[in-house]
């Protein structure tokens, strides 16, 4: 009989819960945590082993990933005083959030001094993606760990991206898609509600976007929501929000001149600040149809 692989997974929320689900099975032993008991109740339930700190699942896991909300999350579970830095039995921590390259690489130097390998390995793709194992999976980090991680990212993700060697590679990357996402968000929403305001046909715009230039990823996710008026990708605005403080973040250390994504994090940002950062993403065209008188749905 072939042994188990001992896995750990820190973070059930949406994003994180749809991929730990993916490594339940027969050849893993899945050892869960999170702050909120519900969210591991129904991972045990399903033959997960429940634990009471991250340094616990440390303690019985070989191989160690988390999907967390912040830089502040992600340090207090990697090194903190109940952290993963002091469990017994792991040996590879996956990062799964979306950090920064700085935070990344001070996770990675602070496990390194307690032998463990860090894998820097954020994903891209929303919940739809993650529930379907759509997501795209990046990953850097040193060969040996990668060995171990990168088959349970294939089973997670529809394929994995290696993006180098060294942690922080793949958050570079990370926050340089997201940036644009966010960047192309904003763009998206300014022409679908001058459109509309115009008079064309939301339907219509979206069928010639589609087929012409103008056409992204962002414009259709957003249209998809604003034609039926349903704003719920599963994604909250404060995460893009932060994600696109985090793309001018790291174009001020490179000293990359950013000024459209500048424009565009001003708009999330005012919309965190009015209070909407709990709405879905999505309902930032609802800034930009409000200022405008008008509206992006279908006839």
């Amino acid at each position: 009989m072939t042994q188990k692989t001992k896995l750990g997974y820190i973070g059930l929320g949406q994003m994180g819960a749809a991929m730990a689900e993916r490594l339940l099975g027969d050849d893993a032993e899945l050892h869960v945590f999170d702050t909120s008991s519900e969210a591991m109740n129904r991972f045990t339930a399903r033959g997960a082993i429940g634990h009471g700190s991250p340094r616990e699942v440390a303690d019985a896991a070989e191989v160690v990933f988390a999907c967390l909300p912040n830089q502040g999350v992600s340090e207090a579970v990697a090194y903190g005083s109940d952290g993963v830095v002091h469990g017994s039995a792991v040996r590879v921590y996956a990062e799964m959030s979306t950090i920064g390259k700085t935070c990344m690489e001070g996770i990675a130097d602070r496990l390194a001094k307690a032998g463990i390998l860090a894998v820097d390995a954020p994903i891209t793709g929303g919940p739809p993606a993650a529930r379907e194992g759509r997501l795209a999976m990046l990953a850097a980090g040193a060969q040996e760990a990668l060995d171990r991680v990168v088959p349970w990212l294939d089973r997670i993700g529809r394929q994995t991206y290696v993006l180098g060697q060294t942690p922080g590679q793949a958050q570079v990357m990370k926050v340089v898609n997201n940036a644009m996402m966010a960047a192309n968000m904003v763009i998206a929403s300014e022409g679908l509600v001058m459109g509309a305001k115009a008079g064309l046909d939301p339907d219509a715009m979206m069928e010639v976007l589609t087929a012409g230039t103008g056409q992204s990823a962002a414009a259709t996710i957003l249209a998809k929501a604003a034609l039926t008026g349903g704003f719920d990708f599963g994604a909250h605005l404060s995460i893009v929000e932060k994600d696109a403080k985090l793309g001018l973040s790291e174009a001020a250390e490179l000293d990359v001149p950013v000024e459209t994504m500048q424009a565009a994090t001003r708009l999330w940002d005012r919309a965190a600040q009015e209070g909407r950062g709990g709405d879905d993403f999505t309902s930032i065209i609802q800034l930009i149809e409000e200022a405008a008188g008008a509206q992006v749905r279908s006839k």
